[in-house]
């Protein structure tokens, strides 16, 4: 019986491909052989020594850059949730952790071999650039959470207790560079660098932390909670201006340092009377006439003013994230774009970017330099420095105010607060020489001790439900979003 003759054609089908095919190959295969004949009887020009060599080391490089990225990403996020679950601490100070656990204090003494391969010098400049883009980005996103709200609807007693929590550990830390000075820092770094330099770096409240904190107890809308993150709010727009005009000052001669400064006033100007009216106009604009999500054009408009300012202050020289925070405290924060601007930018700068930042700052903290009773004995009065200013300046402040000393002492523990923009100030001043990366490394103790005692000391003396009723909703004011 014969075969039903539709079932016989994909088979037809199946050998008239499979033939087309090896037909094809083997042409290809024979013409390859004809070209390489005629080709080997030709001559190149002598190849420059040692260029293979070096393309063969950027692939070992792009190679290890990778690996360690992967392990701190996992490390971070890991030590970042363990801290948040069992110890109650906000996410950050995990991944702070996890950054210095990868450094020489802790893998590189355990471990040293594991250290060299996962992290070799030739990773370490790489690993820098990829931090500080994303230090840039990410205080960008902080200038973007800076809620004007809260800056225009602060009281005038908010304003005295943001700015004493500034001047008492400013001026506390100026005092204690008479006795570190000496110690610590390099002939060519003049006393009046390295104690403005020390004191404004006592005096910076990490405002994204603090708001994760009063997140987390959802407090960020309680009158306290609110009087907080006004405070630092302000705090760090002042904080963030006197460590422009420090930083202006250290990179260049005093006879230079006005020209810095001027330069300084000249820019902000400009962003403020030119940019910032230019962007709000243009953000109206495309409010008004889309409804859809934020276009990659809208966005590379958004990237490259964040760029371009970020390069207007690094040619100033007082380095590119003062731009970064600026461009994104003087957009517009009302509307859908923002929040857009947010969604699209914060998982990959916090989950990615900033753990590298933490990699790095740990590769460059070496708890070996504090070798002696004497560096620890320096290490604990810095720490102790740091609190009583920020703590004393801002609890004197708010019991003046009329605050009672409950909320008073609270809120003294909130703006000791320092975390991240703490590190990113002392690797800021590391980077331009202004200390030494022994007081680097006891600024990082500190960062971490003064953050890490926020959560207890808070819970100690409030409980989770001690920050009083919320704010009414026609009050003015209202809490940012978290960051970190």
């Amino acid at each position: 019986m014969l075969p039903d003759l539709p079932s016989l054609v994909p088979s037809t089908r199946r050998r008239r491909t499979l033939f087309v095919y090896l037909a094809m190959s083997l042409a290809a295969v024979a013409i390859f052989f004809a070209i390489r004949t005629r080709g080997e009887s030709l001559s190149a020009p002598v190849a420059a020594v040692g260029g293979g060599q070096r393309d063969g080391a950027h692939t070992a490089e792009l190679a290890h850059v990778l690996l360690a990225l992967a392990v701190i990403t996992l490390l971070a996020r890991a030590v970042g949730v363990f801290v948040h679950r069992f110890l109650r601490q906000p996410p950050v100070i995990g991944e702070i952790i996890a950054g210095l656990m990868l450094g020489p204090s802790l893998l590189g003494w355990v471990w040293p071999q594991g250290y060299e391969f996962l992290l070799p010098d030739n990773v370490a400049p790489f690993l820098g650039i990829i931090s500080k883009v994303g230090v840039v980005l990410f205080m960008f996103l902080v200038g973007l959470e800076l809620d004007p709200k809260l800056l225009r609807g602060s009281a005038h007693s908010t304003i005295a207790v943001s700015h004493a929590s500034i001047f008492a550990p400013l001026l506390l830390g100026a005092a204690l560079a008479l006795w570190l000075y000496p110690v610590y820092a390099t002939g060519d770094v003049s006393f009046t660098s390295f104690s403005l330099f020390l004191g404004v770096s006592l005096s910076v409240t990490a405002f994204p932390v603090l708001a994760r904190i009063l997140r987390d107890r959802r407090a960020q809308r309680t009158r306290l909670g609110v009087t907080a993150l006004a405070c630092a709010a302000v705090d760090d727009v002042s904080a963030w201006t006197l460590l422009a005009i420090v930083a202006g000052i250290a990179t260049a001669q005093m006879s230079g340092a006005a020209w810095t400064v001027l330069w300084v006033v000249v820019y902000v100007l400009a962003m403020l009377f030119v940019v910032r009216p230019l962007l709000t106009r243009w953000f109206v604009a495309r409010e008004q006439s889309r409804e859809g999500p934020l276009s990659h054009s809208a966005l590379a408009i958004v990237f490259a003013s964040l760029l371009l300012s970020a390069v207007a202050t690094e040619a100033i020289g007082i380095h590119a994230l003062f731009g970064a925070f600026l461009l994104g405290a003087i957009l517009p924060h009302e509307g859908r774009l923002p929040e857009q601007i947010r969604a699209k930018l914060e998982d990959v700068v916090l989950v990615l970017f900033l753990p590298s930042f933490f990699a790095f700052t740990g590769m460059r903290t070496s708890i070996d330099l504090l070798s002696g009773a004497r560096d620890w004995l320096f290490c604990a009065a810095i720490i102790v420095v740091a609190t009583l200013g920020k703590f004393g300046g801002s609890f004197v402040a708010a019991r003046a105010v009329g605050m009672s000393w409950r909320h008073s002492a609270a809120l003294g523990i909130m703006m000791n607060t320092r975390g991240l923009m703490e590190l990113i100030v002392l690797n800021l001043g590391l980077d331009l020489g202004v200390i030494t990366p022994t007081v680097f490394t006891m600024m990082v103790f500190m960062a971490l001790v003064t953050t890490f005692m926020t959560t207890p000391l808070l819970d100690l003396l409030l409980g989770r439900s001690g920050f009083a009723d919320p704010v009414s909703s026609n009050s003015g004011a209202s809490a940012p979003g978290e960051i970190s």
